[in-house]
């Protein structure tokens, strides 16, 4: 099966993740600034749970392709790597 080249203008996944991160973490520094109103804390609220689920969907899917290479002929059996110290 080959491989198709990714489509101009579809933002690569790690990149993806990376902006949804920095996006979150701005929201973050602003809500501990105290001085949104409460509507905005909200919304901003709203916002960084959407950004937290989709990063999180992403270290899953990460997490998943790795234990695919791992052991792709069990990837539920595969073990974690430990780095070494």
């Amino acid at each position: 099966m080959a491989k198709t080249a990714p489509t101009p203008g579809k933002t690569p996944p790690a990149a993806d993740f990376e902006h949804s991160l920095d996006e979150l973490e701005q929201l973050v520094a602003k809500m501990e600034s105290g001085e949104m109103s409460l509507d905005e804390s909200l919304a901003s609220f709203e916002r960084g749970i959407g950004l937290f689920r989709h990063c999180q969907q992403s270290l899953e899917q990460a997490e998943l392709r790795v234990r695919l290479l791992l052991d792709p002929e069990a990837p539920d059996s595969a073990e974690p790597f430990e780095p070494e110290l």
